[in-house]
């Protein structure tokens, strides 16, 4: 009896263990299937299991006008700038003007005291009318016949010489009326009221700044090709998304044998009075004139010697692109071959990116997230099931 319950229970064990083998050979496993789900892109895209494409920014590859340029360093200059000051020995009545101010040529900025100076200026005025009354009457006889020659050339002597004391004071007047000599940004207010004036005494500065002289040193290799009339491209770290233009003016008459270098000076014009006296400016003194393409400086990258760039496709799909690359300035490089006019280059994000994989484009294609959005939940619906 005992041996036919272990006869029994052991075909039982054989038929459980055949049933499951058999099972296990018809129907694939769950996670089989749930694998072959996850399979994703060709090229190893993102599914469910790897969230959503790398965002990036991309522009597309355009053409410039691009410079070949000789680049130094320059110094601005004012087209004008002097210290203003006094010429006589006085009190400070009136100032006229506050620090910064702009003002126009003849603008009255100080005025001195001249109480004794308007005292001698109406007695010369009164002593020259009486000389000029005292011509004409001599005049009027002599025609008459009735005044002696030599009175008449006493009177004119006279009037000239009240004439020459009047025009003195007027001039002495002036004097102590303190002007601007031209048009221009005047400086610290260095007076008050009340201050006594010496001469060479500093009131202020003043500087024409609507046109800034700014003077570089070129090597004398470039002497050739630096003359008058040059076009100059000149930067400020002050503006630094700005280019100030320019014309080059003087070219120096030495060289220096130090150096071996020779002076440019050039003009820029200032209407908005950016450019100040002083400042520190990279120039670029162009000598020809050109349009290249041109992609962003931060799209290329560098695989030991040579350059590549990331360019989408119409199906958004990152590519990388070997290029040839020639100058670089201002942020901006030249292109010479491996990518067309129009094409859209990463030019953000690039560190996420490898060849093959889908891209989204930020701020250009709403749709390329929601299409994203739309297979990744339908890969994961497979995988579920």
């Amino acid at each position: 009896m005992k041996n036919a319950v272990l006869i029994v229970l052991a075909f039982a064990l054989g038929g459980a263990a055949v049933w499951y083998l058999t099972g296990n050979e018809e129907t694939p496993a769950p996670a089989a299937q749930a694998g072959g789900a996850r399979g994703g892109f060709a090229g190893g895209g993102f599914g469910a299991g790897q969230g959503q494409p790398p965002l990036v920014v991309a522009r597309p590859a355009t053409r410039d006008q691009r410079y070949d340029t000789v680049e130094a360093l320059g110094t601005a200059q004012a087209n004008e700038s002097v210290t203003i000051s006094a010429k006589v020995t006085d009190t400070v009545r009136r100032v006229n003007f506050e620090d910064g101010d702009y003002v126009e040529a003849g603008a009255v900025l100080v005025e001195l005291t001249n109480q004794e100076e308007e005292a001698l200026l109406a007695e010369a005025r009164a002593n020259l009318d009486d000389a000029e009354n005292e011509l004409r009457r001599l005049e009027d006889l002599s025609a008459r016949g009735l005044a002696a020659v030599s009175q008449l050339d006493v009177a004119r002597s006279r009037t000239a010489a009240q004439r020459a004391r009047f025009n003195t004071v007027v001039a002495r007047l002036r004097d102590r009326v303190i002007q601007a000599p031209f048009s221009g940004l005047l400086g610290f207010r260095q007076v008050s009221p009340g201050t006594l004036m010496t001469p060479n005494a500093t009131i202020t500065s003043i500087d024409d700044i609507s046109t800034i002289k700014l003077d570089f040193t070129v090597p004398e290799t470039f002497l050739g090709v630096v003359a008058p009339g040059a076009k100059i491209i000149a930067q400020s770290a002050s503006y630094p998304d700005r280019e100030f233009e320019g014309t080059v003016r003087t070219v120096g008459s030495r060289i220096d044998p130090v150096t071996r270098a020779i002076t440019v000076r050039a003009h820029v014009a200032n209407a908005d009075r950016a450019l100040r006296p002083g400042m520190l400016l990279t120039v670029h003194v162009v000598m020809a004139e050109r349009v290249a393409l041109v992609v962003s400086e931060g799209s290329v990258f560098q695989v030991q010697n040579r350059a590549y760039v990331y360019v989408v496709d119409v199906d958004h799909v990152a590519r990388q692109r070997q290029i040839e690359i020639g100058g670089r300035d201002f942020g901006i490089v030249e292109v010479l071959s491996g990518v067309e006019e129009g094409e859209l280059v990463v030019t953000e994000g690039i560190v996420k990116l490898r060849d093959g994989i889908p891209v989204r484009l930020a701020g250009r294609d709403p749709e390329v997230s929601e299409r994203s959005d739309s297979r990744d939940t339908a890969d994961a619906a497979n995988a579920r099931s």
